[in-house]
């Protein structure tokens, strides 16, 4: 794969990408972060608008009950598991590191709810710290061009982080994801319409 090529026709389209979950502050988007799995970023958004009314720290959220988290973020989906998460990792940041958002991996992986794609995207977008969050978009598009042949996304980062300039990690994520959204669909791909087509190993075997 020509990374060079694949990065370069991705940022002529959708350039220098930002994060579209609505945040003021690094716990803000660790918040957001949790609530968008399994939602669409436009619910995310309308329902931390509301959760951030009445908790917009961590040491605020530590002190609000479960249950009426649990109340706000219900059009989230999947609100008991992240209600409790919630509240657990704002304890946490409250007790263990003084009311601030770790700002590394290790410890960031520690709070309840937060795996490598969460932290990697605190990394990059709060902290501006290279992080290649994999989500679904990402290990989508990045075996149907025949970049990486695992499902495995620790094996896709570490492919994508020696592949790629630290720089350019995070953007590359919001590109692939961007476009994964727009063009790259799940189950009907616009091939006809993709900067990517010349590069593609999918498009090449539809042919």
């Amino acid at each position: 794969m020509d990374w060079q090529q694949l990065y370069d026709r991705l940022y002529a389209v959708y350039g220098d990408c930002v994060c579209p979950l609505v945040h003021d502050s690094p716990f803000q988007l660790l918040a957001a972060v949790m609530l968008s799995a399994q939602c669409k970023d436009e619910r995310v958004n309308q329902v931390t608008g509301k959760l951030f009314a009445a908790a917009p720290d961590a040491p605020s959220m530590a002190a609000l009950e479960e249950e009426k988290i649990a109340e706000i973020i219900k059009p989230c989906g999947l609100y008991a598991a992240k209600s409790k998460n919630l509240k657990g990792a704002a304890q946490m940041i409250v007790e263990r590191f003084n009311g601030q958002v770790p700002e590394n991996m290790e410890e960031l992986v520690q709070l309840p709810g937060i795996g490598r794609k969460s932290a990697n995207v605190l990394l990059g977008n709060a902290f501006d710290t290279p992080g290649f969050p994999v989500d679904t978009h990402v290990k989508r598009l990045l075996n149907r061009l025949g970049a990486v042949k695992t499902d495995d996304p620790e094996k896709i980062e570490k492919i994508v982080n020696r592949a790629v300039p630290a720089e350019r990690w995070t953007n590359f994520s919001h590109l692939l994801i961007f476009h994964g959204r727009a063009v790259c669909h799940a189950r009907t791909p616009l091939c006809g319409e993709c900067v990517l087509a010349g590069l593609c190993a999918f498009n090449k075997r539809k042919k």
